[in-house]
């Protein structure tokens, strides 16, 4: 006789109501060009592989639990000390470490639209979630992000899916404004952002997150970090898994840290085209919002001069069957007339153009 388990009824009730992160299509087989996920459109430095081929003949121990050696790096970069910093699987790894610890009642709070994680971190604590929205000019509301009384509050900075920075001054008045901790997500402040980082050394209610997925092509290592004040951290270690990131990852991520000429020039090297791309946007015709980040959010216009959920949905089909896959966000009134393009090679971009020229001429 077959015995039923009902899972989803036997699951915590929080759970029950919770739906999962919806990553970007990883489209299958070859001749895609993917600006869809904010990939860095360059291989890691040179260094990353002999680091990991070092660490081929290590893999039947353990890693080092804490990877202590990134964390002095990190530090030592920041002006910090290794007890100022954390490093996890991942920057999402980070962001559900700090709910765990942190989120209690009455919840979290986060801008809207931003990262899509969040709604999913907050669920899973049971707690609820704040949403203070941006309007169209994208002017981060620090009254109305201290009203939600959340006990963290998570900012995208630069603030995804827009690319829309915030100055560092705003960032100060809404450490000022709020009670709890204030998660400054700065997985794209590379690109042109100004970072939080020196804020710290004044606010203890401040936590910056970083990734090496976006700046230093390692998205496919799986590392973050987080940088805070020391009782912070020790608080995040005390639920952090041990071992939580591997040898290769940590070997990985201490190479590609430590080449700085190789990570400035990349850098340098997205900047110089989104710049040329936002231009060929301008050209068309088409807002797009300025943008720190390794993507641009801009709003289509068809050539009879419409724009709407209608045309940018139906460029993003256009595109797809082109085979150029970009990103778009249906479900938010400031999002469902716009499409996001990571920044990728310049061949990469032209691409997207001439096919986004083709659906002009088409459309």
């Amino acid at each position: 006789m077959n015995k039923i388990f009902n899972a989803l009824s036997r699951a915590r009730p929080h759970i029950q109501d919770l739906h999962a992160y919806v990553p970007g299509e990883q489209p299958q087989g070859e001749g895609w060009v993917k600006l869809n996920t904010n990939e860095n459109p360059y291989p890691p430095s040179p260094k990353v592989a002999e680091a990991i081929a070092a660490e081929a003949g290590n893999l039947r121990k353990y890693p080092e639990p804490t990877s202590a050696r990134l964390r002095a790096a990190i530090g030592q970069r920041y002006g910090l000390t290794q007890q100022n910093v954390i490093i996890g699987n991942g920057s999402d790894n980070i962001l559900d470490l700090i709910t765990r610890c942190f989120v209690s009642e009455p919840g979290a709070g986060h801008t809207v639209p931003s990262y899509s994680l969040y709604p999913v971190v907050a669920g899973m604590s049971g707690q609820g979630l704040a949403d203070v929205a941006f309007d169209r000019s994208m002017t981060l509301d620090v009254a109305a992000l201290a009203a939600t009384q959340a006990k963290v509050f998570f900012l995208t900075n630069p603030n995804a899916p827009t690319g829309v920075a915030f100055p560092r001054t705003q960032i100060q008045a809404a450490l000022d404004a709020i009670d709890g901790l204030l998660v400054v997500d700065e997985a794209y402040v590379d690109f042109g952002g100004e970072s939080a980082v020196t804020l710290l050394k004044d606010y203890e209610n401040l936590v910056v997150v970083r990734t090496f997925s976006k700046s230093y092509s390692l998205a496919g290592m799986r590392v973050g970090f987080a940088l805070a004040a020391a009782p912070i951290i020790a608080v995040l270690d005390r639920v952090r898994d041990a071992y939580n990131l591997d040898r290769i990852a940590q070997a990985a991520a201490l190479a590609a840290f430590e080449d700085t000429a190789y990570f400035q020039k990349q850098c340098e090297n997205v900047m110089a085209t989104r710049a040329a791309t936002r231009a060929a946007l301008d050209e068309f015709g088409w807002f797009t919002y300025p943008s720190a980040a390794n993507f641009l959010f801009t709003e289509p216009r068809n050539a009879q001069g419409e724009s709407g959920p209608g045309v940018a949905a139906d460029l993003f089909a256009y595109l797809k069957a082109q085979r150029v896959l970009v990103r778009y966000f249906p479900k938010h009134p400031l999002t469902c007339a716009f499409i996001r393009v990571s920044v990728g090679t310049a061949a990469e971009m032209q691409a997207f153009l001439t096919a986004s020229q083709s659906w002009l001429n088409n459309a």
